[in-house]
C-alpha cells in the first residue's frame, strides 16, 4: 500500500457538505458569509460552522476555512472576531491569500494551519519556500504550472510543506483566479468572492468608427467565447501528479450541485485508493473514468500541466454538457424495495443508476413504482415526493445513494 493522497472536495453548504463527506472527502473547504472566494454560495453561518465541522470530524474528515478574498481597509477590523469564532469552531485550517491576512491569521490563531490559496500565484520554489518559512503548512500551487514546474518545486522546498493542486472543474481565464473583467463590465469584484463570470459570454468585435457594427472575430453570429475556458479532469493522470509531489488533489466546485459533489468527490477518491495501492502501474477502470461524464460539465482538458494551453479554450459556446440528471435520493432500503426522495421526473420502466458512496453504480428498470402512501403510481411528478420501487439488485443501499437518468 502506498501513501495516502487527500481528496479535498468543495462544501457550499449544508447539503453539499453532506455530500462530500457521504462519499469520500478526505477533506472539505468550505466559507463563512465573510472573506470567501464564493459570495454567491449560501456557504456557513457561526452555528452552521460549528455543526459542519462536528459533522466532519465525527467522520474523521478536516474542515478548511477559506478567508482567500482581497479585504479592503474596512474589512480588517472584522477579520479578529472572525478567525477567533471559526478556531472555537475547530476548524483544521484557514486559506488566506493575502499577507495581511496571512499575519493576522498568525496572531489570533496561532496554532492554526495556514494554507496559501492558490490566489497568491505561487509559481515558484522561492515564493513557496519563504511562505513556508513565513508559516505556512501548505501552498495550493497557480495552475498556471507544468508537471515538471510543480516537480522542480516540490524538490527545492522543505518536506514539510504540503503541495496542494487543483485536479477537478472549471477553470479561469485569468491568472491563478485574479480577474478584473466582472468589476469592470459589472461592478461584481472577483477578488472578493463576487464574479458575474464575463469570460463566459459571447463578443465581437467593433471597430471605433463604425458603431454599432459588429464584427465576428470569426464566421458565427453569435460572436466568439474566446476567453471561455474548458473544464479541469485529470482523473486519468493521478499518478504523474503523485510523481511531481502533490499531495492533496482539490475539486473545483463550492457552486456546483450536491449531486455533483457526490459524483465527482467518489469518482477521484476511487482513483486514489486505486493509486494508493498500486503507485507504478496506475490503470484507472473505465467504470470511474466515466463517472467524471455523468455530471454536468463543459469540455474538458488537462490545463497547463502538460503543456498543451491551445487546448484549453473552448470557442463554440460557453453551455454545459448534462447528458444525465440525478432523479431521487435514496433515504432506505431493505432487500425488497428502495426507499426515495424525488429530485426529478421519471416513469415506470426507465432504466437508472443507482451511485452508492465507494461503488460504481448499479442499473435496474424502475419498476413497481409507489408513492409514500404505498399506492401504485406510473412516474414521480410532485417535487421532492417521497417514493419506492422494487429493489432487484440483490444490494442494500445506504441512506443518501443517488438514483440517476441517462436523458441523452
Amino acid at each position: 500500500m502506498g501513501k495516502r493522497f487527500e481528496v479535498l472536495a468543495p462544501a457550499g453548504d449544508e447539503e453539499r457538505l453532506d455530500a462530500a463527506l457521504d462519499y469520500g472527502a478526505d477533506a472539505v473547504y468550505l466559507a463563512k458569509r465573510d472573506f470567501g472566494m464564493r459570495a454567491g454560495c449560501a456557504n456557513f453561518d457561526d452555528r452552521g460552522l460549528a455543526e459542519a465541522v462536528r459533522k466532519a470530524h465525527d467522520r474523521g474528515v478536516k474542515v478548511h476555512l477559506t478567508c482567500n478574498t482581497l479585504p479592503s481597509n474596512s474589512e480588517i477590523a472584522q477579520f479578529e472576531g472572525f478567525i477567533k469564532q471559526a478556531c472555537d469552531c475547530g476548524i483544521d485550517a484557514a486559506i488566506v491569500a493575502d499577507m495581511g491576512v496571512m499575519s493576522l491569521v498568525r496572531r489570533y490563531a496561532p496554532d492554526l494551519e495556514i494554507h496559501m490559496s492558490t490566489q497568491t500565484g505561487v509559481v515558484n520554489y522561492e515564493t513557496a519556500r519563504v511562505l513556508h518559512e513565513m508559516g505556512a503548512k501548505r501552498v495550493v500551487l497557480a495552475r498556471e504550472l507544468s508537471l515538471e514546474e510543480i516537480a522542480e518545486i516540490r524538490a527545492k522546498t522543505p518536506a514539510s510543506l504540503d503541495i496542494e493542486c487543483f485536479v477537478h472543474g472549471a477553470m479561469c481565464v485569468s491568472f491563478s483566479g485574479r480577474c478584473l473583467i466582472s468589476s469592470y463590465l459589472t461592478g461584481r469584484d472577483a477578488n472578493r468572492g463576487r464574479c458575474a463570470q464575463p469570460c463566459r459570454w459571447g463578443y465581437h468585435l467593433m471597430e471605433e468608427t463604425r458603431p454599432g457594427q459588429y464584427f465576428p472575430v470569426y464566421e458565427d453570429e453569435k460572436g466568439t467565447f474566446i476567453l471561455n475556458s474548458k473544464d479541469l479532469c485529470m482523473i486519468e493522470h493521478l499518478d504523474r501528479l503523485a510523481e511531481a509531489g502533490v499531495t492533496s488533489f482539490k475539486i473545483e466546485g463550492r457552486a456546483k450541485s450536491a449531486y455533483y459533489v457526490a459524483v465527482v468527490t467518489n469518482a477521484y477518491r476511487m482513483a486514489a485508493d486505486i493509486l494508493e495501492k498500486d503507485p507504478e502501474n496506475y490503470c484507472l477502470p473505465e467504470s470511474i473514468r466515466n463517472e467524471v461524464f455523468k455530471v454536468s460539465h463543459r469540455e474538458y482538458c488537462t490545463g497547463f500541466y502538460f503543456g498543451d494551453i491551445d487546448r484549453m479554450q473552448h470557442y463554440e459556446d460557453s453551455s454545459y454538457i448534462r447528458e444525465w440528471d440525478v432523479c431521487a435520493v435514496v433515504t432506505g432500503c431493505d432487500d425488497k424495495r428502495i426507499y426515495a426522495v424525488q429530485r426529478n421526473k421519471f416513469y415506470r420502466g426507465d432504466t437508472v443508476e443507482i451511485l452508492a458512496p465507494g461503488q460504481v453504480p448499479v442499473t435496474l428498470a424502475a419498476e413497481d413504482l409507489r408513492n409514500g402512501d404505498n399506492e401504485p403510481i406510473e412516474d414521480t411528478r410532485h417535487a421532492a415526493m417521497a417514493f419506492s420501487m422494487a429493489n432487484t439488485t440483490g444490494r442494500l443501499f445506504p441512506a443518501g445513494a443517488m438514483i440517476r437518468k441517462d436523458v441523452r
